[in-house]
Order: C-alpha cells, then structure tokens, then sequence
C-alpha cells in the first residue's frame, strides 16, 4: 500500500522529497506563507496555493486512514475479519468505499430483515439465495419456516422475511454498490419542478432536466436553496433497464429454482433500498463538490480583491451615501488617521445639495483633498452625480466608486468601537470607506471575509470549511504585501504568519507604551512572542524606522549574514542599498555564477534570488506592479448606455456563469461566459480576476430591469 506521501507526490505531479519536507514542516508547526517564502530549497518554490492544497489533502488522507483502521478493528473485534475484507480496506482510496465495505457490519436500527432473522428466516433466506441444482422451489422450502409461536402465519410470510434478508444482503454489497453508483452517475438524471405557483429567483428551474454528470455546481447549488425554500421539488430517475442487469449480473445463479425469488429479491433491493440510498448519497456528493467548487471560486475572487492596488499617501475623503440619514463624510490624511467628519443631506432637494457642496467644497480645500471615495450602497447615484459637480470647482480632484460591501458590518463591530471609540457607527463606515480606496487590504482584513461580497451561494457553503480557505487567502495575501509593524492595525498584525490575536494585540500595547519599533530584534522582548513566533513573522514584518535596511525587506533575520556576504562579495555595502546603487547587484551575481554565489554566502539558489530581488527594491509593495485603478471625474447614466458603447470597467466579481464588471453607472453589467474570450472555458477565472481593468462593449440594456449585457471578446 502507498505511504500517504506518496499518493500526495502522485497526486500533486511532485517530487516525493519534496512532499515529505512539507509535511515534515507542517508537522513541526511551520505557517503555510512562511513554508512557501523561506523553505524554498526543501520544496522546490511550490507557491502558497499549491502548499495549501497539499495541506489540505493531508488532513483528508490522514482522516481516511483514520476511519480505516477504525472500521478494521470494528469489524475484527466482531470476529468477521479476513484477509481478503483487510486487502479491499486498505485498497479503499474515498471514504464512501470504505462505508460501503464497513456497511455489512455496521450496528444497523431494526429493519425489516432485522425483524426476519428474529423470526428465524435467515436459514431460509441462505438455502435460496444460494440457487443450489437440489435447492426445493421457494414454496416448498418456506413451508418448513411456518411458525404461529414465532409469528410467521404462512409460506408468503416466509417467503416475504426471507426477500428482506437477501434484499438488504444484496443492498449491502459494496461491489455492488460501487458499480450502481457510477452508472447512475453516468446515466441519471435529475429532475425539478415548481412546487408553488409563485414566481421567484428560481424560475429557470420550474421545469428543468439535466444528466447528473453535467451538472453544473451554480445549478446544483441554486437547486438546493430553492428546494431548501420549498420553491422546487426534486427527483433523480435512473431506468430500471440500466440497474437491473448490474445486480442481476452479481447475484443471480442458473438452473435453480430459486432464480426467480433472487430476481425478485433483487429487484426489491434496487427499488426499497438501493436507488434511495444512492440518489441521497449521490446529491450529497454533488452538493459537496459544488460547495467545494464555489469555495475555491470565492478564494479566486478574494485574493485580487485584498490585492487590489492602492491609492497611497493622499488626503482623502469618504462619502457613505444614504437618503433618510444624510450622506456621511469623513476626510483622512495620507496615512489614514481622521481629520475631519460631518454630515450633509444632498437628496434632501436642490437647496440641500447646493449647501452640501459648498461645505464639501469648503472641507476639500482646508484639508488638501485629492481624492473622493464613494460607497456604491443606497442613494451612491445622487451622492455622485453632487461629487461630480463639486469636483468641477475643485481642479485635480477626482473620485471612485469603492464596495462597501461589509463596510456596515465593521462599523457595528467592536474593533469599529475601539478604534473609533468618539464616533457613531455611521461616520465609522465613512472612514472605512476612505480607507479602502488608500490601502483595500488593511481596512478589509477587519471584516469577515464572508460579508465581502465576491461569493457565491457562500451562506449555503460549509461554514468551518469556507472560514479555513477564506482565512488563508487573507494569511496569504497579508504576508505577500507584508505588514508595516509601526503603523499595522491588530487586525492586520493577526494575520501575519505566526502571531494571533494575543500577540498582535500585545505588540500594538508594546508599540504605544514605548515608542515605534527600531529593529526587527525589540519583537522578542513582545510578551507571549516567543523564537518560535519570531521565526516565522520576523520576515512579513517591515519596520521602517529601523537603521538597518535590512529590516525595511522581506529578506528573513536568519539570512542577514548571507545578505551582508552577498554585497561584500560584489562590491557593495548596505549603505549602497539604502541609497539605491546597486544596481548592477544582479548581473554581478550572474557572472559569478548563481551556484558558486549562493554555495559561498551559505544559502540555497532559490533564497539568494529572493534576497537579491528584495535588496534592489528594499520595502517594496509587490501591489505597485499592478494596474491602478480607474479615478473618474464625470458620471455616467444607464440611459447613456447604448448597444456598441465600448468602455473600461473593474471586474467586480467572477462566477461560474459569467463576470461582473462595474462600468460606472451604479449597475454592474453581466459578461456571460460565452462573451468572456473567443477559446472555450470551463470557467471565467481562466481569464479574468477581480479587480481586473477590462474593456467592454454594451451589448444590450433594459432599463426597467436594471439588466446590461456586456462583451469583452467584442471589445
């Protein structure tokens, strides 16, 4: 039998050396962001992702094997165990072959075999389940069994106890089993229809077939919730033509008269206890590898998301649109900390507006605005259309539409109240707002990643399973960009590998009762930081103030003396890369010969790429070599919009059926997959991510519907 090692090696196309090193790293407690930017050399550079998948299947394998050696001792311990059972256990790859194998002898609720064999009616059941030549016809067999004291009245109820117990055997044949499975996979259909006369969201599926193997997890998943809120009833059918012969192939003998009682039992199997237990068994598997698929499908939206390019060092001001309450404002400073707040009511009537953009105007010059951030929730159209107007008295002044999406959640919250303990949850929202147009990763790391908005049926997802892989796309992102440790909020500070809420909040308390960090070295004097925690988050942990450049870069601690060796050997000192001069560091490098470099200075080829890169660029954001984002200074309407208009816009978010593109006009317009590209895909993410600056041409608009059809392979 493979080690698990192994089958990971196989499974990931991976050296098997290198699969062992990671699991070896895992097991010591390393962080996935730290394996993947510090062990090269042990791993051969896997990135983030494919170290999480690995992660990932690990726990599932070592779960499996688990469960088979608890099933092995089950079954042992009942004294039925041979070697050929123990070979088809260990030869189990999926957890449903291993249930199918255990079935037989699993404590099963009293069913009506159960009642049978309490009768007595095993013995009859063997004699004509084993279609001997000699075996009487069923009739006569059954007379023997009939017993007023035990409660079988006549040969028919013997006979009818006796189809039980065969009918659950035959159930119980994982051969069986397995092979009904895959073709009900291949041949089955499912089937809906409205269960209400209503219309609803689900209208698409109110009289609705598909074969199962083409399924696609959008459907199953929308299915599932319309089923769920009784708008759908649903059915699996396979023909009976293609089930029958698979049993009957098993179990069927020749030349007895037993045959047709077999048959018969067969064929009561299939129809009482098969074909239910395999459709729910089978809609199990599809729900799960659809939750499976949307979750993978949030992870891909949410990663550009958090990585979105930043607006960095401006004064900025955050307008958290509303009717009812007014527009709320809040102007921060290039570093994000608030400057100035207010209220002001533009939807209230001409005469409100007009006040609205002489305060804001007012506001914008006192505190050197340069950019206006917009929510795109409730009244954003008339709280831009107000925007627009004012900009155009205010030169150099231009504006965003920014996703508020979670932007009240963090507001409500308690980190909102601690951080903002002297403002209302309103203003509170006004400067996330702001914040998210300057650095989108740092303010959205406080929310949960599920009220982002770049999902997909997220609610419906396995929670723990969703908060796993939604919490390491943060862990990942946040140690990609790496974490200002002087300026980094405890929210950000707990995302970074190795520390938690604890330490990122004693490293905050640290900073404020002595001053801003000055080397990387004052984090082990941090309470409960110990070298272990230090290992792993010294290198995502910038610190500016330091004198060291060193400790400006991502180069870890523990490659300091080979980075120092590095510059000795080609001429340069750390001065050199303070003041930038160093620029031909990587030619130097090449001519010397990586190998001989990297052998000399006592690191591995993978590491001194990264410690050259990080020294040519000390304090770099990995987030500045991305596309910035689009900055408007007029607006556009959706009657604007007409057939053949072609446009830039964001990508928003990314779905099995298509792309979301924000094209500035308070609608997002739907790119459905067939328009993404002029190749086949199976999916949009092939091509496309969120945040993505695409070009558009308008296909069609309704207007009443708020519907825009878009293509970007016209474009």
């Amino acid at each position: 039998m493979q080690t698990i090692a192994e089958l990971l090696a196989a499974e990931l196309k991976q050296p098997l050396n290198y699969v062992q090193n990671v699991i070896a790293l895992l097991d010591e407690g390393n962080t996935i962001p730290f394996i993947a930017r510090y062990r090269k050399e042990l791993h051969g550079a896997m990135d983030d992702t494919v170290l999480r998948n690995l992660a990932d299947r690990l726990q599932y394998l070592r779960n499996l094997a688990e469960r088979r050696e608890t099933v092995k001792n089950t079954i042992a311990e009942q004294g039925k165990m041979t070697d050929e059972l123990a070979a088809a256990i260990d030869g189990a790859s999926t957890l449903a072959e291993i249930e199918d194998l255990y079935r037989p002898y699993k404590p099963k609720r009293r069913t009506r075999a159960t009642v049978a064999k309490e009768k007595g009616l095993e013995p009859l059941a063997q004699l004509l389940f084993a279609q001997e030549k000699t075996c009487p016809a069923p009739e006569e067999a059954a007379k023997e069994y009939v017993s007023e004291e035990k409660g079988v009245n006549s040969a028919d109820a013997a006979l009818q106890g006796a189809n039980d117990i065969v009918a659950e055997w035959i159930s119980d044949d994982a051969a069986i089993r397995k092979t009904l499975r895959e073709v009900m996979m291949r041949q089955g259909k499912l089937i809906t229809a409205a269960a209400t006369e209503e219309d609803s969201v689900y209208r698409n599926y109110y009289d609705f077939s598909a074969p199962l193997q083409r399924l696609q997890g959008h459907q199953i998943l929308a299915i599932n919730r319309g089923e769920k809120e009784d708008f759908l009833t649903v059915r699996v059918e396979m023909e009976d033509s293609a089930a029958l012969p698979v049993i009957n192939r098993e179990v069927l003998g020749f030349d007895s008269a037993a045959v047709s009682f077999v048959r018969a039992a067969a064929e009561d199997a299939w129809h009482r206890l098969i074909q239910p237990s395999l459709i729910n068994e089978i809609r199990s598997s599809l729900s799960d590898d659809a939750y499976e698929g949307a979750i993978v499908n949030f992870a891909l939206n949410l990663k550009p998301l958090l990585m979105q390019p930043p607006v960095k060092g401006h004064v900025t001001m955050g307008l958290d649109p509303g009717y009812a309450h007014g527009c709320k404002v809040a102007v921060i400073d290039g570093t994000g900390k608030v400057l100035d707040t207010t209220v002001v009511y533009p939807t209230f009537g001409e005469r409100q507006k007009k006040e609205a953009i002489v305060k804001l105007s007012a506001m914008a010059k006192h505190h050197g605005v340069e950019h206006l951030a917009i929510g795109n929730g409730t009244a954003s159209r008339e709280t831009e259309a107000m925007a627009v107007e004012m900009i155009h008295g205010l030169p150099g002044v231009s504006y965003m539409i920014v996703n508020e999406a979670g932007a009240s959640v963090y507001s409500a919250s308690k980190l909102a109240a601690e951080e903002f303990p002297d403002y209302d949850v309103n203003l509170r929202s006004a400067v996330s707002i702001a914040r998210r147009m300057q650095d989108p990763l740092a303010e959205l790391v406080k929310i949960d990643p599920k009220a982002i908005g770049v999902g997909q049926y997220q609610h419906d997802c396995p929670q723990k399973r969703l908060d796993e892989t939604l919490g390491g796309v943060v862990e990942d992102c946040v140690n990609a960009v790496g974490v200002d440790i002087n300026t980094a909020s405890a929210s950000l500070l707990s995302r970074v590998s190795g520390l938690n809420g604890t330490t990122a909040k004693n490293i905050v308390k640290y900073r404020e009762e002595n001053g801003a960090f000055t080397t990387r070295k004052q984090l082990l004097k941090v309470p409960k930081l110990g070298p272990k925690a230090f290992e792993q988050s010294a290198g995502f942990l910038r610190v500016p103030e330091s004198k060291s450049v060193l400790d400006h870069t991502g180069v870890h601690p523990e490659s300091y003396a080979a980075a120092e060796k590095l510059l000795t050997l080609c001429g340069y000192t750390l001065k050199d890369v303070a003041v930038g001069e160093i620029a031909l560091l990587p030619q130097k490098v090449t001519l010397l010969g990586e190998d001989k470099v990297a052998a000399e200075i006592g690191i591995g080829v993978p590491t001194l790429r990264d410690v050259v890169k990080e020294l040519m660029k000390p304090g770099r954001d990995v987030r500045d070599d991305l596309p910035a984002p689009i900055l408007r200074t007029d607006v556009l309407d959706i009657k604007d919009l007409k057939p053949g208009l072609v446009l830039n816009g964001t990508v928003r978010n990314v779905v099995d059926f298509g792309v979301f593109v924000d094209i500035g006009v308070h609608q997002d317009g739907l790119v459905h997959i067939s328009q993404v590209c002029d190749k086949f895909i199976k999916h949009p993410s092939e091509v496309v991510a969120v945040g993505d600056i695409v070009k558009v041409v308008v296909l069609e608009v309704d207007e009443k519907k708020h519907r825009i059809g878009l293509s970007m392979k016209q474009a």
